[in-house]
């Protein structure tokens, strides 16, 4: 019994392989098209093992299908999105590592194009966080009536390998120490911006900065501190531009902005102001704190350039104009502008010159006792008188001296000089020296006073050393170790500027300053309306008041700035109301003749200098184009000669060259002379000189049938030129 259950249960094993076998061979069987069943199982096995996801929508673009594996990677039942248009679920990559840019996915589908790897970012549904990226492939299906059915077609995740191209993209187009865009990025991104609007005449602001004195920065507190300035000039710069535009970080302390759709000279201007005024306010740097600046070069297309290069070009000479005419300011681009660096670089080598044969000097404006008009000191101002160039501001060549460590030098001439100087003077007379940042850094610094006292026998008290917030970059404690020092010499110290940067109060608790200086631009406003300046003015005399500080008001013109500076409890007065800076021996004359005291004399109200020029321009009166002389500008008019047949209130137009036609009304008619009112303020152009606030487009020149002649050299778009 035993055995023939046993042979039963083995003939029943093998029966069983055998229809195992017999099964198997059917499904190793080739699969014949017409095998739907066995294509199905197909399908399925890839579908459920992952290796490829199917979709279909139909013909309005509604998702009818979608494999269980994909819904189930997305987290949710495939219920929740079926029915959902695509658009709803796929949105197309826009940063896309390639460079290429790729057509929303609502155009292709109306399109019915063939889709084909199409990088999609997947959103299905409310509170997703990871991003998830798909390649989603697929064709256009349509019945034998070429009726239109939907689409068919394919999906994979790429989230991994489409992140990590993502990555290296970003270490070839970002900075790596700030974040920024880079030199390539802002290439590529300002070559499309121009070829794209150039087709559309459009406008496009390019800006560029530079980092006052951030070698310095370098130089005094490390490598490490000076990356973590550049990070938090980065931040500051991101939160000024937004979405504006885009910055860039080309190289060591050189940014870029560019700013499409934006030709407005005088936003231009207040950006640029405001871009100067953020990045100059301190930046702590551990425990310590540093201070820079920048300038900023202005071009704009496509008056100042039509490619990159050309826009590039005038961004940058603008920009060594602005250095070259001091520090904190901006330039627009003009065509006259020569090559800044070559001309700066020459300037230097002069200057070397003029400081090695005595060929500078020092002038002394009043400072003035407001009670009584007595002179109770003098500032030395340095001058120099170039023997080709004339009068050189020193709004030009201190910035210089500053960036090449003259400074240094120039600093001790200045020492040595207004106390010689000051020994002929009264007693009661102090003379006060600017000392730069760099100076005071210096560790010869203590010695050079020393020495400037005892080889001029000038009683120390005398001496006034007048210092910005700038000195207080740096280490701390050497710091206050020599403001020790020059207390111990006996030695007075004034914080000049004060009001206009950081202005911190822990200058006047940790500093021994005898004296704060008020700076010029609050006076030049504190008669205006709706400004703070007079708040501010009273605010810092209360201050000093307070810690039993005297106080000097800087850049008093006029009558009015005068009474309202005493009526804010001001005693002391330096501006040209009572004089402007005076040589030596114009000095030592007036002394000469008794008691020094000086009577105000300027005009009743303050108002912005109108400005002295003669430049042949254009007017265009009626049907005529005329020439003309100007002979004076403001912001609200100008006064033009030679120019006859123009009756009062007629409206004329200016050229002033470069596009910058100004709409104006006749208020003033003499004798081949008018004067006009601008229809609409110019602005400054960051130089001192005014422009105005747009340009005329050549466009619109064309569609207005206006002659292109009328127009200086400049550029001009499609094909439009114009003669000089």
């Amino acid at each position: 019994m035993a055995t023939r259950s046993f042979l039963r249960g083995f003939t029943d094993r093998a029966a069983a392989r055998g229809e195992s076998a017999k099964h198997s061979d059917d499904h190793a069987a080739v699969i014949a098209m017409s095998d739907s069943t066995r294509r199905l199982e197909v399908l399925d096995d890839c579908e459920n093992a992952d290796f490829a996801w199917l979709w279909a929508s139909d013909p309005e673009g509604r998702l009818i299908y979608i494999s269980p594996g994909a819904a189930a990677r997305l987290d949710c039942d495939a219920e929740q999105i079926l029915a959902r248009p695509l658009v709803d679920i796929f949105e197309v990559a826009t940063d896309n590592p390639g460079g290429s840019s790729q057509r929303p996915l609502k155009f292709q589908l109306t399109a019915r194009s063939k889709i084909n790897n199409l990088i999609v970012h997947v959103a299905p549904g409310e509170g997703e966080r990871t991003r998830k990226w798909w390649s989603l492939s697929g064709h256009p299906k349509v019945d034998a009536a070429g009726t239109f059915l939907g689409y068919r077609g394919s999906a994979k995740d790429v989230t991994v390998e489409y992140e990590r191209k993502l990555q290296d993209s970003r270490l070839a187009e970002y900075d790596s120490l700030t974040g920024l865009a880079n030199r390539h990025r802002m290439n590529r991104l300002l070559d499309g911006t121009l070829a794209s609007f150039k087709a559309a005449k459009r406008s496009c602001a390019l800006l560029m900065l530079d980092l006052d004195r951030f070698k310095h920065v370098n130089d005094t507190m490390g490598h490490q501190a000076g990356d973590d300035l550049l990070k938090q000039v980065s931040e500051r710069l991101l939160r000024i531009i937004g979405d504006a535009g885009e910055v860039g970080r080309l190289g060591g302390d050189e940014f870029q902005v560019i700013l499409p759709d934006l030709d407005d000279r005088g936003a231009l201007g207040e950006l640029a102001d405001k871009l100067i005024q953020m990045i100059s306010q301190p930046y702590p740097i551990g425990d310590k704190r540093a201070i820079i600046g920048t300038s900023v070069g202005i071009a704009i297309a496509p008056y100042d350039g039509l490619d990159r290069d050309g826009l590039v070009h005038s961004a940058d000479l603008a920009l060594y104009a602005a250095k070259n005419s001091g520090r904190g300011q901006f330039r627009f681009f003009s065509h006259d502008l020569k090559d800044e660096a070559e001309e700066r670089q020459r300037l230097m080598e002069d200057l070397r010159e003029a400081l090695a044969t005595d060929a500078l000097e020092l002038h002394y404006q009043p400072v003035v006792r407001l009670e009584d008009n007595l002179v109770v000191g003098f500032e030395g101002l340095m001058r120099w008188n170039h023997p080709e160039r004339g009068f050189v501001s020193p709004g030009t060549f201190i910035p210089m001296a500053e960036e090449s460590n003259l400074i240094i030098q120039l600093g001790d001439w200045a020492l040595r000089r207004a106390c010689r100087d000051a020994v002929a003077w009264p007693q009661t007379v102090k003379v006060a020296v600017n000392v730069s940042a760099l100076q005071f850094a210096n560790p010869g610094f203590l010695d050079s006073v020393a020495e400037a006292l005892k080889s001029s026998e000038l009683t120390p008290e005398r001496l006034e050393l007048e210092l910005t917030e700038s000195v207080f970059m740096g280490d701390n404690t050497l710091v206050d170790e020599t403001f020790k020092s020059l207390k111990e010499l006996g030695v007075k110290l004034a914080l000049d500027d004060f009001g206009t940067g950081y202005s911190s109060l822990s200058y006047l608790r940790s500093a021994p300053f005898d004296r704060i200086k008020v700076d010029k631009t609050f006076v030049d406003s504190c008669t205006a309306r709706d400004q703070n300046s007079a708040k501010i003015i009273a605010a810092i005399i209360g201050l000093s008041n307070a810690l039993d500080i005297e106080t000097t008001v800087e850049g008093v013109e006029a009558f009015d700035q005068l009474d309202l500076v005493r009526e804010k409890g001001a005693r002391f007065i330096q501006g040209w109301i009572y004089s402007k800076a005076l040589p030596q021996n114009e000095v030592i004359e007036r002394m000469s003749i008794g008691t020094f005291k000086i009577e105000p004399d300027g005009p009743d109200r303050y108002r912005a200098e109108r400005r002295k020029v003669l430049k042949r321009i254009g007017v265009i009166h009626g049907d005529h184009r005329l020439q003309g002389v100007m002979r004076d500008l403001s912001k609200t008019g100008a006064g033009i000669e030679g120019l006859f047949g123009i009756g009062m209130n007629e409206s004329v137009v200016l050229d002033l060259g470069e596009g910058q036609l100004a709409v104006c009304q006749v208020t003033r008619v003499r004798e081949g002379e008018i004067g006009v009112e601008f229809e609409t303020p110019l602005v400054s152009d960051g130089a001192g000189g005014l422009c105005t606030r747009h340009r005329i487009s050549p466009y619109a020149l064309a569609a207005a049938g206006m002659p292109l002649e009328a127009l200086p050299k400049g550029s001009y778009p499609m094909g439009l030129s114009a003669k000089a």
